[in-house]
């Protein structure tokens, strides 16, 4: 909920830099989203958790060790951008925008997609896919901004700064297994250390590659044999839905090749 109400309140300091108006109607759709995930999360707790216990997880980032580093880490580069608007600190803020919507998370996602696949909480499954497919959008647009920058401004990805990005997702990814191991651990049936390490250096792997710049875990090429059913809920197009009986995820809708009107 935090990460999501930060993002919130980020992505309109980062669209005042943007003078594409198609983008930052993206941006502007991706702040409604995430402010609709933060209630969506603060919903769920609301109906599992009695109002104390709620409080208590909404605010354990402040005293969960694990949770703080992961938080200023993002949190420290967004402080940033707001403090000093340079070329260099709008690199930053958007590898961090693309750190959070596409290796942060996905420990929690694929927890629940573990109860999906045991027949358990199918309501809360579902509810995880819609942000999910959201997540997925927000990906792709701040990937899109970066291969722009890339195209625009190539002095920021000299080598030196190739390294900068490089040592960034490192640590996102070496964060978030952190977080899996921590929470998930080998205690919840169905998961265990090794799925959540593999998967998310795999995830590592798959950005990294995104923006042209290569492998950063050797061995990690590959989805992990172990973690091929996470894209049945992770990818919204993947599965099929009788609209009869539930609402389709995907926002991709099928055309007619023909239009007789």
């Amino acid at each position: 909920v935090y990460l999501d109400s930060l993002q919130s309140a980020n992505l309109p300091n980062i669209s005042q830099y943007v003078t594409a108006n198609e983008v930052n109607l993206c941006l502007s759709i991706q702040t409604f989203q995430e402010c609709i995930h933060s209630q969506s999360y603060s919903y769920m707790l609301d109906t599992i958790c009695n109002p104390t216990e709620r409080n208590d997880i909404l605010y354990q980032w402040k005293t969960d060790p694990h949770l703080l580093r992961r938080n200023e880490f993002i949190g420290n580069l967004y402080n940033e951008f707001i403090e000093k608007q340079t070329k260099e600190s709008f690199l930053r803020v958007c590898i961090a925008n693309f750190i959070l919507e596409g290796i942060y998370f996905y420990s929690g996602f694929m927890f629940f997609y573990n109860l999906g696949r045991n027949g358990k909480m199918p309501g809360s499954v579902q509810e995880i896919r819609y942000i999910n497919r959201d997540e997925n959008t927000h990906l792709w647009l701040f990937r899109n901004i970066l291969l722009e920058l890339q195209k625009e401004e190539p002095a920021l990805f000299q080598p030196d700064r190739i390294e900068e990005i490089t040592d960034m997702i490192k640590e996102g990814v070496t964060q978030e297994i952190a977080w899996g191991q921590y929470v998930i651990g080998d205690n919840i049936p169905g998961l265990n250390s090794t799925m959540v390490e593999d998967y998310i250096k795999y995830l590592g792997n798959l950005r990294y590659s995104s923006l042209g710049l290569g492998t950063l875990y050797d061995g990690y090429d590959k989805e992990p044999e172990s973690m091929k059913w996470v894209a049945q809920y992770a990818d919204a197009n993947m599965v099929k839905t009788d609209f009869f009986e539930a609402r389709s995820t995907a926002y991709a809708k099928s055309t007619a090749i023909e239009d007789d009107l």
